[in-house]
């Protein structure tokens, strides 16, 4: 079942629960899934799928950090950001992208990686990631390993 079907079920639940604070984020997550669909004209794969709903958190998350001091604003986007995460991919821990990061270079055959050679081993290293860890912890974890 696509997230997008997923999704309209939990917001018909939440409208016959008559919980209108999920039902409105639900709304918002699915008009974000379906404007995207739409501008395909195609159905989205589970991949493009799990990019909106991060996107979606981020965003969130970014609305949170600027809502300094308005108690409303914050205690809506935690609510938000509670929800949409039901529906976002499970992450890849620290012990999973090490794992990952290893598997990298020894299939690139390098014991010793440089600086010089991150470029190529982010190559690598990003499509087996991506939408599955965090960028910039998976770069830091990366650093650990070039001499």
């Amino acid at each position: 079942m696509s997230k997008i079907e997923l999704v309209r079920q939990e917001m018909f639940a939440a409208m016959k629960n008559k919980e209108a604070e999920r039902k409105n984020a639900l709304s918002l997550l699915l008009s974000a899934l379906k404007a995207k669909e739409k501008d395909k004209m195609a159905p989205l794969t589970e991949d493009e799928e799990n990019s909106i709903i991060l996107k979606e958190i981020k965003q969130t998350k970014e609305t949170l950090e600027s809502a300094a001091g308005r108690e409303n604003i914050i205690a809506d986007c935690e609510f938000k950001i509670a929800v949409y995460n039901e529906f976002a991919p499970r992450r890849m821990d620290e012990s999973e992208i090490k794992a990952t990061i290893e598997k990298v270079l020894a299939d690139l055959g390098l014991d010793n990686p440089t600086a010089k050679e991150k470029g190529i081993i982010m190559k690598n290293l990003m499509p087996l990631v991506s939408g599955k860890a965090d960028g910039g912890l998976v770069n830091q974890l990366l650093g650990q390993y070039l001499k």
